[in-house]
């Protein structure tokens, strides 16, 4: 059985470190696009792109973990292909009151839910990353979509809840998209040959590379901090 639930369910992955610095925050920031079709003097783009007051996306917090992710093969009860895996859903919370600018840090992960969509199974993996001194500073869950692997008889698991509310949003914000973004989005840590590898690409059922969910993920949560939140 590709998908074991009994034995995937709970399982820890070793620790992963990583490491960040001013450099890799301003790396992060351009592959979501900062600063095109914009001022590059604008204040609302140095303050992602220049290391005299840099600030840190919030959603950077997805970057360091990924380390981690890595060990997603070697856990018992999971033998996917990872050329048939999708990112699916996404959360993350920061804990602590401000991402520093450089850390040095622990992930501990392990595997939260494991669920047959019919098609395909959703693997959802949590990770905590803190400080070598110890301070949490953020918590992710990845939803892990592995397709062709459902069909085992386990949970469906909790039902959608992305249903937009009935009314106009409250802000709609365009980002322009850069026909080398995945390029440079990589560069971040994602190095899924998905996202530019055309022939690994078709492998996968796709008529070209795509673009990083996590791009999207990076973008949204720019839109809600520089749109409706003055920045902050």
């Amino acid at each position: 059985m590709p998908v074991d639930p009994s034995a995937a369910l709970g399982a820890e992955f070793e620790p992963a470190k990583a490491s960040w610095g001013a450099k890799d925050v301003i790396l992060y920031a351009l592959g979501l696009g900062v600063g095109v079709g914009a001022d590059p003097n604008d204040p609302a783009v140095l303050r992602y792109t220049y290391e005299n007051g840099l600030k840190v996306i919030p959603t950077f917090g997805v970057i360091p973990t990924f380390s981690a992710l890595g060990n997603l093969g070697a856990a018992p009860g999971i033998d996917i292909n990872p050329m048939m895996i999708l990112h699916g859903e996404q959360y993350l919370e920061i804990t602590a009151d401000e991402l520093p600018v450089e850390a040095s840090t622990v992930t501990n992960a392990k595997i939260k839910g494991v669920y047959d969509k019919g098609k395909g199974a959703l693997i959802v993996i949590e990770t905590r990353t803190s400080t070598d001194s110890g301070e949490e500073l953020f918590v992710n869950e990845f939803g892990v979509f592995a397709r062709g692997d459902g069909g085992f008889g386990g949970e469906s698991g909790p039902p959608a809840g992305n249903e937009p509310p009935d009314r106009d949003p409250d802000l709609s914000v365009e980002t322009p998209t850069m026909p080398n973004q995945a390029h440079i989005y990589r560069l971040s840590g994602d190095y899924n040959p998905l996202h530019i590898d055309p022939e690994f690409a078709k492998m996968a059922g796709f008529d070209r590379p795509i673009l990083h969910g996590l791009c999207t993920f990076g973008n949204v949560g720019r839109a809600v901090i520089d749109g409706l939140l003055e920045g902050d």
